[in-house]
């Protein structure tokens, strides 16, 4: 069986292609970009937004003198603070070094009632925190909308947080 192509036909195929490729490149970007908030001269601050560029998230980088009025902003209580504060267009909260990995995980199956994920304080050998092959086990929060938190992951070994 043949068919014709006709300019109709070839416009028509090449619109749903361009829709198509435009949607993706639209939900993919969507997913898969922060705000960062953090101070200028944090260290491993900018390790973390290496590491979280490497996997493929966009970021966007705010300095800030203080993080107080950010940390406030969200709602992100002392004890689920750390030393930067990235946000996605949708307003949820990624608080500290939490691996790109967890974070698109919970992008691509949102919860309900969730603030955000948060990685308290500052593990030694989560991402941007390397100290030779030094490791601290620990876990990533997630961050209810109540204010307390549940843990979303358990992050045992080092390896754990890439594969």
């Amino acid at each position: 069986m043949k068919y014709k192509i006709t300019k109709k036909s070839a416009f028509l195929s090449a619109l749903i292609f361009a829709t198509a490729h435009f949607s993706l490149s639209a939900v993919a970007q969507d997913l898969y970009q922060l705000t960062v908030h953090k101070t200028s001269s944090c260290g491993c601050c900018k390790k973390w937004v290496s590491h979280i560029e490497e996997a493929g998230i966009e970021t966007k980088i705010i300095n800030h003198e203080h993080l107080t009025s950010v940390k406030a902003q969200y709602s992100i209580e002392p004890r689920y603070q750390s030393c930067h504060t990235a946000v996605d267009q949708h307003g949820v909260v990624f608080e500290g070094h939490i691996p790109a990995k967890f974070i698109r995980q919970f992008q691509a199956n949102p919860l309900p009632n969730v603030v955000g994920l948060s990685v308290p304080a500052m593990p030694l050998g989560s991402p941007g925190m390397e100290f030779n092959d030094r490791f601290q086990p620990y876990e990533i929060l997630l961050l209810m909308n109540d204010g307390s938190s549940k843990v979303y992951k358990k992050v045992s070994t080092y390896e754990e947080q890439f594969n």
